[in-house]
């Protein structure tokens, strides 16, 4: 005879289910975008591409060095605009799988930060394209040396716009990053506010990690992340202001209240014996 299944094998088996059917409707919202923009696929990228063409000497072009590099190319960007398009639906279905576990002031903290940091993620990649690309790109074409004519490869552009979309993406996080540890505790407003001249180093330097070796991408970077850093931090600081004990959150009880519960503990005890 097969022993019966416990509750919390049950629970679990079920919470794998509940995963597996929340990623299957992930993807599929991503292959539905995909497919409906795939038949745009030149159109899109041309659209991206733009930034650069629009610069470039007249008689010159984009090149594609590899055979199936015109294909690949359009299909890569198309792909993973599919998952950023997709996002705001996937964080849904990850907060849905979640939130069962939460108390009522996380579940109320999470929604308003996930819906933030769509936003801010997308203004980030819209801040690389309008802005950040128009001066980089008319940088680079101005240095090149006499004789030289600038045609990038397209698979190589998609690479380089890829990686700063995604740069600025994250960078545009800061504001999410320092609420939430303020929220959680790792730090205070006052500590982040003592450390303001080590996070300003601290933005340069990532600034340069994350984009080309010339100061104008990385200024471009930094300084706009050092504002948002500014913006979470007086966030946090309201937000602290306002902020009002939770009936879900642990409070401490005072002396008489801890009397009080020792008493009917004692009590309690004594109708058991």
């Amino acid at each position: 005879m097969s022993e019966p299944v416990s509750d919390q094998e049950q629970g679990f088996v079920s919470h794998l289910i509940e995963l597996r059917d929340r990623l299957l409707r992930m993807v599929i919202a991503i292959l539905l975008i995909f497919l409906a923009l795939f038949p745009f696929s030149e159109e899109i990228f041309s659209y991206f591409a733009q930034p650069l063409l629009a610069l470039m000497p007249e008689g010159t072009s984009m090149i594609a060095t590899g055979v199936t590099t015109p294909f690949l190319v359009p299909f890569k960007l198309v792909l993973m605009l599919s998952v950023l398009l997709s996002l705001p639906y996937t964080l849904y279905q990850m907060w849905s799988f979640v939130a069962p576990g939460l108390y009522k002031h996380e579940k109320r903290l999470i929604g308003p930060l996930v819906t933030s940091s769509v936003f801010l993620f997308y203004c980030g990649i819209a801040f690389a394209y309008f802005v950040v690309f128009p001066l980089l790109f008319g940088f680079f074409i101005a240095i090149a040396p006499e004789g030289v004519s600038v045609m990038t490869d397209i698979g190589q552009y998609l690479d380089f716009i890829l990686a700063i979309f995604f740069a600025f993406g994250i960078a545009f996080e800061m504001p999410v990053a320092t609420f939430l540890l303020v929220q959680i505790g790792a730090t205070t407003v006052e500590s982040l506010s003592e450390k303001r001249p080590y996070v300003i180093v601290g933005v340069f330097v990532i600034g340069m990690l994350l984009t080309p070796p010339d100061i104008i991408s990385q200024s471009l970077l930094a300084i706009p992340m050092w504002l948002l850093f500014e913006i979470g931090l007086l966030a946090a600081r309201i937000v602290q202001k306002n902020k009002k004990p939770d009936e879900d959150e642990y409070q401490p009880l005072d002396d008489e209240d801890m009397d009080a519960e020792l008493d009917n503990i004692e009590a309690e005890e004594s109708q058991d014996k």
